[in-house]
Parts: C-alpha cells; structure tokens; sequence
C-alpha cells in the first residue's frame, strides 16, 4: 500500500480550523490591554523537547506506519508456507459385459496431493517479503524524524511569533500612551500636529505587526496541536528557548552521512536489492511446481473386488508459457530502480549541499548578534522613550529606534528559526542532530 507524504496532511486541517479559531479569539493589541502573546498562552508554558516527545507518543498517523509493519511481517509469515493439499475422489457405477454375462458394481478412487515448488522459490519470497518489512521499518522511522522536526520547528515558530507579537504590542501601547499625552497638551502649530501624525501611523504600523504575529500563532497552533493529537483549540505557550547549534560540519563529511544515513537513499537501496529477488523469482517460475500424493481406488463387480494403492505425480509441461514477459518486466522494474537509486543520489547531495550553505549562513548572522540582543533592543527603545518625554530626542530618531528595534527583534528571531529549519533539513537527510539540547530548559521540566 502507498504510504501518504509525511505531514502533507496537517496543512490543510490547520488553514480550515483557523477560521473558526479566530472568530472566537480576542486580540487585545494596545490601550494597555494583556498582548496577543498572553492571549494564547496558558499558565505552564512546554518545552520544545517536550512537545516532540508528546507529539512521537500521540500523533495518529504512526498508527499507519505500525499497520504498515504488521501487515509486512504477516506477508513474510504468507511467503513461506508451502501451497495447500488438494483432495480429489471420484465414485461411478462399473458394468462388465462377457459372452452374454452381465455384472455391475461401484468403483471409485480417493487421492491427496501435496504441491511442491520448484526449489530455491520459496526462499525467493522470503526475501522479499523480509524486505517489505525493511522498507516499513524504515517509513516508520523516517516519518517520526520528520514530525519531530516538524514539531521542533512548529514550537519554535509559535515561540518567535509569540515574542515578535508581545514586542509589536509593546511598540504601539507605547505610541498609543505617547499619542495620549499629546492630546492633552492641545498642541498648536503644524509641527506638532505633523508629529502626532507620524505618531498614529507608526502606532498603526505596530497593531498591524501585531495581528500578523497574532495571526502566525494561531497558524503555527493549530498544525502543532494536529501534530500533538489534541483537539484544534486547545492552548499552549512554549517556554524561553534558546535554541544551542553545533557548528556546521564540512560539506564532505555531510554527504558521506547522507550515503549511508539518509533514509530516501536506503529506501531506493533496499527497493533495488528486492528487484533483484524479484527477477530472480521470474526466472524461477519459468520451472513448473510438483505435485506429490497418495492415490486409492477400489473397483466392485459382482463377487469381485480390486483394489489399487499407488502415488500419483504431476508435472505441467512449460510448452507455452515460459514466463518470459514476467522475467522482462521484472528486469525493466530492475533497471528503473537503479535509475532511481542513482537520481535520488544526486538530489541528496544536492539537497545536503543546499541545507550546509544555509546553516553556515545562518550560524555566521547570528555569531555576529549579542547573545542578549533581544533584551538590548527593548531597553534602547524605553530609553528613547522616556527622552523623547523629556525633548531630549527628536522624533524622527524616537520613531526611526523604535521601528528599527522591532525589526531588529523579529530578524533575530526569523534568523534562528531559519537556522532551526536548515538544522532540521540536514538531520533528515544526514541523521546527524546539529541542534544541542537546552540544558536549562531540560533542568526547569524536571
């Protein structure tokens, strides 16, 4: 049976739920309202780690690739029995006619077989069959890699927009207060009143980047909550991540990993070893199967009884079917898997080369950020804030921080969830995890 695209599912129900999930949301963005942040969040905030973890123990399509493992094993416990024995009997009435005499009597026959195939096939099936199993076993676990990437890059993303959301709605409650103040001043002039323009759009600008913040939690929720196995509604807030990367390896030593790692790659591999069996099988089945068996017949006329005890063999004739346009299909599936094995190759090394350039991109943007850059944005804009107050700074430098600290903010943030994806890219094609686990996270859930 085909198995489904990893994830491809989730999508979907996310964007169809998010309606209804909005609709009952209230999104407080300023006037010294709670944040979006808040609004989504509930009083214990998850861990990343924790989230994969809940979503490998609950998520429903697992159970497919569990399914998919069984029926495998049930093929191989098929693939080596041998065929069933048939029972054949026959019973007529028997009439002798001898120079004018006439007897009748009853004859009948009785014979068990046992079909034989021909050898080496049953141990053809078997191989098959045990790798059908491998190939499950290896959709199983590719797919719990990719959820929980996927998870891990889920959680993260509902983090960033939760923070990128709470500091949009900081920025405009601050424009908004700053906005207040000078309503009361009943400023006169045109100056003034040009500043307390720029001051309502830059207010507006905020709530707007607070809604679409607000509006990528609540995307990032529902597929998260999908993936988890809960109901679409139900809330979380994921705890303070700081996400602790390896340093990018060398693109040889990456693609090495991924000849041997990558699970698309061992598919391809385990699916050309089967072709193989599968010509081989072809071949095999050119060889009629043997049927072996006991025979008893009786034969009843007048005062006579004969009775016959043999063993009965048959052998079909290959005269017409040789199984020749099996073993020529069977060939040409081979040659196609080997041509699949070799492109699927390349697409991986190519892939591999991609996903390093981008995670050494990213490493080198975030190297060059303070660790605290974040904290160091939001202080700058309070400064600024309390000195425009007192005119100690213009307006066009308090708007121009105020906007550029935003920004500043949600590119930190895209950039370690842009180096997060490429992490995970990489572990799915390699198997090698460049993400470190958090060590105060861990300690904070035990």
């Amino acid at each position: 049976m085909k198995q489904p695209s990893p994830l491809n599912c989730c999508r979907p129900l996310a964007v169809a739920a998010l309606a209804l999930s909005l609709a009952t949301l209230t999104v407080p963005i300023a006037h010294g309202q709670e944040t979006p942040a808040a609004t989504v969040a509930t009083n214990t905030a998850i861990s990343i780690d924790a989230l994969v973890f809940e979503a490998l123990a609950k998520n429903l399509e697992l159970k497919f690739y569990e399914a998919e493992i069984i029926a495998a094993k049930a093929g191989r416990k098929t693939a080596g029995l041998l065929p069933n024995p048939e029972v054949s009997s026959n019973v007529g009435q028997k009439t002798v006619r001898d120079a004018g005499l006439r007897s009748e009597g009853v004859a009948w026959s009785v014979s068990v077989v046992q079909p034989f195939e021909w050898p080496g096939r049953i141990g053809l099936r078997k191989a098959i069959a045990n790798h059908d199993i491998e190939l499950a076993e290896l959709g199983y676990a590719r797919f719990k890699l990719v959820l929980a990437g996927r998870v891990r890059t889920l959680a993260y993303g509902l983090f960033a927009a939760q923070e990128k959301a709470a500091a949009a709605s900081e920025v405009a409650a601050r424009f908004h207060a700053l906005r207040e103040v000078l309503v009361q001043r009943d400023p006169a002039g045109l100056t003034p009143l040009l500043e307390m323009r720029i001051i309502e759009a830059t207010e507006l600008n905020a709530q707007r980047k607070a809604s679409e913040s607000l509006l990528a939690v609540q995307v990032a929720l529902l597929e998260l909550n999908q993936l988890r196995g809960v109901v679409p509604g139900a809330r979380l807030s994921v705890a303070q991540t700081d996400l602790l990367f390896r340093p990018a390896e060398k693109i040889e030593a990456l693609s090495a990993l991924a000849r041997t790692n990558n699970f698309e790659l061992r598919v391809r591999a385990v699916e050309l070893a089967q072709q193989g069996f599968r010509v081989d099988l072809a071949k095999n089945e050119r060889y009629p199967a043997i049927s072996i068996g006991p025979i008893l017949s009786e034969e009843r006329n007048g005062n006579s009884r004969e009775r016959i005890i043999g063993v009965g063999v048959s052998v079909p004739i290959p005269l017409w079917n040789q199984n020749k346009g099996n073993i020529e299909a069977a060939a040409a599936r081979r040659m196609q898997a080997e041509v699949s094995f070799a492109v699927t190759e390349r697409e991986i090394q190519r892939k591999v080369i991609e996903s390093a350039l981008a995670y050494e991109t990213k490493l080198r943007e975030m190297a060059k950020l303070r660790p605290d850059a974040v904290q160091h944005f939001k202080e700058a804009a309070e400064v600024a804030d309390r000195h425009y107050r007192l005119g100690a700074v213009p307006i066009a430098t308090y708007i121009e921080l105020q906007k550029q600290c935003l920004e500043a903010a949600e590119g930190l943030l895209n950039t370690k969830r842009e180096a997060l994806e490429a992490a995970a890219q990489l572990e799915q094609l390699t198997g090698l995890s460049l993400l470190l686990v958090n060590a105060n996270t861990v300690e904070k859930e035990k």
